[in-house]
């Protein structure tokens, strides 16, 4: 659209800069004093109009709220730059492409609708090049040195017959879940919620291992090392190097894993080993694992300074400068939630006065203690029942059948509280440059009618 011969910025810039002009603009809409619904009829009958239908709960919708409609629609045909569907030797084609250099892919939030993520659906997080399958799975070595009394050189064979393996189901999450929530946009790749999935991970505890090794006093931090070549094809650079504290690597949940799901663990998915560390961002979670190494100090690897995988310890104006002196490691992962059905831009038939409505929830190292749904943008909520969890760092599945009014058009908002009280935010919140943490809650837009 334009103004006085201007031409205006897209919808989605628009509300990011000025969410009540925007509102403006595109719909004529004003509010009073509550900052909710609509101080004429000509402006709910242009948003009526923009998203399909009436909107039942009007009178509850926030100043500046773009809609989810609009916000997180059904995608048009891709492209020739931006997100594109995924075409990979056994993924699902639903899957979208964030990046190819490395390769990214997230999982749209109505694909992680099963209990166990199928290994098809699972995102790709890649750093550098892929590298190619192994041609001896078995025969696939890895190393633990530095600070411990034993230095272990093992075949994945060795490990297998030597340790006692575990199998768990687990969330992993890649740290820039949620990026592009965040306003102004963060530096990275701009996921969503599709950031994360639940497999059963079978490996053997980095623990136990950890402890044949045996830890010196002067063990305080870990650090990973894989086979993926960098991107530049600079054999002396890494592409990922992170570590975590000894505290945190001798959880028992923490696996070093080669099977997914049942199956031999795939390449795309670091096979034929990796580590698994549940509840901290997924790229400790090192894939194609060649050695780890106990360092007497906190580890300074590829991803461990600056800003990388780090957040400040003060809040810092949004888009503003860093202060590299101020960031901490991000370690556990915030409390999201997710509705995986319906799907975002559902048609339900005319009459319809019941939507079921199911997802998951997850909380870093925390637990799911609540989550509730809300059809009124947010003016009442109603909870959810939660399914048992088979073992810690299990996403909680939830659902609930909520009633709806008449036909017309809803949004539904799903928020997640976790074992420590806190709740989701409605927009994301604690900017910082790469944009870690971005856990708003999510909206699924449905028509009935």
């Amino acid at each position: 659209m334009s103004t006085q011969g201007r031409i205006e910025r897209t919808l989605d810039e628009l509300y990011r800069d000025d969410p009540e002009r925007a509102d403006a603009l595109v719909h004529g809409r004003r509010t009073g004093a509550s900052r909710r619904g609509f101080l004429n009829g000509a402006g709910l009958a242009a948003m009526s109009a923009t998203v399909g239908a009436a909107i039942p709960f009007a009178g509850n919708l926030p100043a500046g709220l773009v809609p989810a409609a609009h916000a997180q629609g059904a995608a048009p045909a891709p492209a020739a730059k931006g997100p594109q569907p995924l075409d990979f030797p056994g993924k699902d084609k639903g899957l979208v492409v964030l990046g190819d250099r490395p390769l990214v892919a997230e999982t749209p939030e109505h694909l992680l609708d099963d209990e166990t993520t199928p290994t098809s659906k699972f995102f790709i997080r890649t750093n550098g090049q892929i590298p190619e399958a192994a041609a001896d799975a078995e025969g696939w070595r890895f190393t633990v040195d530095g600070e411990v009394n034993q230095r272990l050189d093992l075949s994945l064979g060795e490990l297998k017959s030597r340790f006692t393996p575990k199998t768990y189901r687990m969330v992993l999450e890649c740290g820039g879940n949620g990026r592009s929530f965040f306003q102004p946009q963060a530096r990275g790749n701009p996921w969503t919620n599709g950031g994360a999935g639940c497999a059963e991970w079978t490996g053997v505890p980095l623990a136990d291992v950890l402890k044949a090794a045996g830890l010196k006093d002067t063990a305080k931090y870990t650090a990973h090392y894989g086979a993926d070549p960098h991107l530049s094809g600079d054999a002396t650079k890494e592409s990922l190097s992170r570590g975590m504290p000894i505290a945190k690597a001798m959880e028992q949940h923490g696996l070093v894993v080669f099977a997914m799901n049942g199956e031999p663990l795939s390449n795309i998915h670091g096979g034929p080993l990796r580590l698994v560390v549940p509840g901290w961002p997924a790229s400790l979670s090192h894939k194609w694992l060649k050695r780890i190494t106990i360092r007497d100090r906190e580890h300074d690897g590829q991803g461990m300074t600056g800003t990388a995988y780090r957040v400040p310890n003060k809040p810092m104006v949004p888009g503003g400068k860093a202060d590299e002196t101020d960031f901490r490691i991000l370690e556990s992962m915030p409390v999201r939630s997710i509705v995986t059905a319906p799907a975002n831009g559902a048609r339900l038939p005319s009459g319809s006065r019941e939507i079921a409505m199911r997802g998951a929830a997850w909380a870093g190292d925390l637990t799911v203690s609540s989550v509730d749904v809300s059809t009124d943008f947010g003016a009442t909520w109603i909870p959810t029942q939660l399914a048992p969890t088979r073992n810690r760092y299990d996403w909680s599945r939830w659902s609930v059948s909520v009633p709806l009014p008449s036909d017309g058009y809803y949004e539904l908002w799903v928020r997640a509280t976790d074992s420590a009280g806190r709740a989701q935010p409605h927009v994301a919140a604690n900017w910082n440059p790469q944009g870690y943490g971005g856990n708003a809650l999510h909206r699924v837009a449905v028509l009935v009618g």
